[in-house]
């Protein structure tokens, strides 16, 4: 296997192939890439987000946006609206923000009836008032699909991961890091033709408790599960559900959507689902 890494949305990619990616393959990846950071990015001054935030407006939609949306409408529904693609400003105000200031404000709640707002189409993407539109809760297990799908003609094995979020063709091995010691890990997943995302309060994590996984019904970070992994068919429901998690309604919303997962709480426990590909060091509570 050879391995292609670049650096992109923030974080380390790493592209496993059984033969060297050619340059317009490659070229290929990056232009899908640098797309969807020039529309979904609130870290840049010329995104699309970042435009429509200051007083709302309208923006052509891409593919992208309708597919995510819809996903984020069944995710708020989950939750009871502790899912919500309004959140930006949530997390800027506790420093969370395009400066990286990790300056912490007090915490400032997501607009609840964010689909009054927030409206879409296949042709455009809507902003009622002023937003900041961001879709950490499943953007990048969206764009490790967009890479894979531009993949998909190549031969052999494959193997797209983007800082933990990643599908595999094929078999791997993939080690679950324990939330409160990266050095260790709480067990060993099997991932055989499917997506694995995870997500942990430890990661984006700054200040006295403060990460980036919030509440967007208080703006205030969760407390009670610290890290969630999440097995699917595709890397945007495997990420969407790895955020569900963190909250009531996750595991309902994992079921309907036929995903496996593991959790681990703040207190060390875990449990999962019977069907999830995994090895657990500890002994888990089983979810049906």
């Amino acid at each position: 296997m050879t391995t292609w890494r670049f650096d992109a949305i923030g974080t380390r990619w790493e592209v496993e192939t059984e033969s060297a990616l050619d340059a317009e393959r490659r070229s290929e990846v990056e232009r899908i890439v640098a797309d969807f950071d020039a529309t979904w990015s609130r870290f840049r001054p010329d995104s699309t987000v970042t435009r429509l935030s200051s007083a709302g407006g309208e923006a052509p939609a891409t593919a992208d946006a309708a597919p995510m949306l819809e996903a984020f409408r069944e995710l708020s529904a989950a939750t009871a609206g502790a899912v919500n693609p309004l959140i930006g400003d949530s997390l800027a105000a506790l420093g969370y923000d395009a400066e990286y200031s990790l300056h912490a404000g007090a915490p400032v709640p997501a607009p609840q009836e964010w689909t009054r707002t927030l409206t879409w189409n296949r042709e455009l993407l809507r902003l009622a008032s002023a937003a900041m539109i961001d879709v950490g809760a499943l953007g990048k297990g969206r764009l490790v699909d967009l890479v894979t799908d531009a993949l998909a003609g190549i031969d052999g094995a494959l193997v797209v991961d983007a800082g933990g979020d990643m599908t595999v063709r094929g078999e791997a091995r993939i080690a679950l890091e324990h939330p409160f010691d990266p050095t260790r890990a709480i067990g060993v997943a099997t991932v055989r033709d499917q997506a694995l995302c995870a997500s942990a309060i430890n990661r984006r994590a700054w200040g006295d408790g403060l990460h980036h996984v919030l509440d967007a019904r208080t703006g205030a970070p969760v407390t009670t599960w610290a890290a969630t992994w999440a097995f699917a068919a595709d890397a945007m429901h495997a990420d969407a559900v790895a955020t569900a998690l963190f909250f009531d309604g996750g595991p309902e919303l994992a079921h309907r959507w036929g995903v496996e997962w593991v959790r681990m709480s703040t207190s060390g426990k875990a449990e999962r689902t019977p069907g999830a590909p995994v090895e657990l060091f500890t002994t888990p509570r089983d979810r049906g």
